[in-house]
């Protein structure tokens, strides 16, 4: 069966959180596509393909750029969807940063400094692997990670959440009209399927480094995590910074959906090569000329 981008991106697009509801969502959904895992590395070869056309003009036209956030629970495939859907880009034309827990300067400032610096320039991609919604999931699933954040208590009430994410969508918005393109994906994972990944990792010993102790215990608070990502989606989904809830449990269809989110929105950013000028064709002969004639 075909892959209909457009209808499956509809499917899994979030623009409005207007009763948005997570638990709709279903982390195995294939969206009526009838795709199999087999058949399935054409159509992001494909993807890739055209993703790499695309950036090679934005880079050339130098005037948007691309912000794509990944966020998702411990074993999602956000690294593996990385490397997969940005294989073809060019490297000069992209930029990934991981952010870590935060260190002690950065804890000095406010909580969406330490993400300025790696927001993208004219012209390129910047793909951000967790992110400042951080500070709305796992800062509120563990309180001694916002004690540590020396704020003064008059400023730590019961709407710190609702503030924040009022703050995230704001910060998003500025960012669309300066035009950076603000593409999110929650990467979205079952429990039962996380469970399998982590067996799978301490059992591989090739795979036992992807391991940690804290992720079985982040486990114990998966029903908070849903919670907080449920309302951190439906407060900030925007048509200028829209989510896409993209089934997890099969890495090789969440690459499929992502490549095609991305490349969608840079086709309809009407991306095209500089086209030269009167004087820049002028020196362009000159130059052809001069070339020959050595």
């Amino acid at each position: 069966m075909k892959f209909d981008v457009a209808e499956t991106l509809r499917r899994f697009r979030v623009d409005s959180g207007k009763n948005f509801r997570l638990a709709k969502h279903d982390p195995a959904d294939l969206a009526g596509t009838g795709l199999e895992k087999a058949t399935a590395a054409e159509s992001l070869a494909r993807g890739v393909a055209r993703l790499s056309a695309l950036q090679e003009k934005l880079y050339a036209q130098d005037r948007w750029s691309v912000l794509c956030i990944f966020q998702a629970m411990d074993a999602a495939g956000k690294d593996s969807a990385i490397k997969h859907v940005f294989s073809g880009v060019n490297p000069q034309g992209c930029q990934v940063t991981a952010f870590k827990q935060p260190g002690p300067v950065e804890l000095d400032h406010d909580f969406l400094w330490r993400h300025w610096e790696h927001l993208p320039a004219r012209g390129q991609i910047g793909i951000h692997n967790r992110s400042w919604y951080e500070e709305v999931l796992v800062a509120r699933i563990h309180p001694r990670i916002l004690a540590a954040q020396k704020l003064p208590p008059r400023v730590v009430t019961k709407d710190i959440w609702a503030e924040r994410l009022e703050d995230i969508a704001c910060h998003e918005r500025y960012l669309s009209r300066q035009g950076i393109v603000v593409l999110k994906f929650f990467l979205h994972l079952s429990q039962d399927e996380q469970r399998e990944r982590f067996l799978a990792r301490i059992e591989d010993p090739e795979k036992n480094w992807k391991y940690s102790a804290s992720d079985v215990a982040e486990r114990r608070h998966w029903k908070d995590y849903m919670a907080a990502y449920e309302e951190a989606i439906r407060r900030t989904a925007a048509p200028h910074a829209p989510w896409y809830v993209v089934p997890a449990d099969r890495k090789w269809f969440t690459r499929l959906v992502v490549v095609a989110a991305i490349t969608e929105a840079l086709e309809a950013l009407d991306l095209h090569y500089p086209v030269p000028s009167e004087a820049d064709r002028a020196a362009l002969a000159e130059a052809k000329a001069a070339l020959e004639a050595s």
